[in-house]
């Protein structure tokens, strides 16, 4: 980051589409202007449009996943499995690794809102991730029903709303506009 420039946090929220798309933007406009961004993805195990991208953009821009390659598994008590647990355990800690590091000026935590919101990752955990931030590092957090305590410690919140949407008529998820 240029010197003296203080990182913020921002979410990205609601539950329409386009926060995952924001923060790729960011690290787009980011990447353009010689500026290093970590982009983790939580509960996504598949390989995205976004890695694949950001493969080519590499060092500026570097996309890894913690999740397994199914849906997040839900039991009656709301407790997800072990596995997609430790997977978003990994994850937070390789964040926490890349935003201490030195070696990137913005770190993304796409889909972390809906992780403490199911539960995978407590928020309390979360909320020390953020409270060991350096101050030139920008965070950004995307994911449906961000808890109040993380808007809350946030310095910017977009929240994207439905309006219509052509997955209501049947239409699947596309590769290379929605994955």
């Amino acid at each position: 980051m240029p010197e003296g420039f203080k990182g913020f946090i921002q979410i990205y929220t609601g539950d329409g589409k386009g926060k995952t798309t924001a923060a790729l933007g960011l690290a787009l406009r980011a990447s353009g202007r010689g500026l290093r961004t970590y982009f983790g993805q939580f509960l996504k195990g598949r390989t995205t449009g976004e890695a694949l991208a950001a493969a080519k953009l590499a060092p500026l821009l570097v996309v890894e996943s913690f999740g397994r390659k199914g849906f997040v598994v839900i039991t009656a008590g709301g407790v997800t499995s072990d596995e997609d647990v430790a997977l978003a355990e990994q994850g937070l800690a390789k964040c926490r690794e890349a935003m201490l590091s030195g070696r990137y000026d913005v770190v993304v935590l796409d889909e972390l809102c809906i992780t403490v919101d199911l539960n995978v990752l407590p928020e309390a955990k979360v909320l020390e991730f953020l409270d060991a931030k350096p101050a030139g590092v920008e965070i950004v957090l995307t994911g449906r029903r961000a808890t109040p305590a993380l808007l809350e410690r946030a310095d910017l919140v977009t929240e994207m709303m439905e309006r219509k949407h052509y997955f209501a008529r049947g239409v699947r998820a596309r590769d290379g506009i929605e994955k």
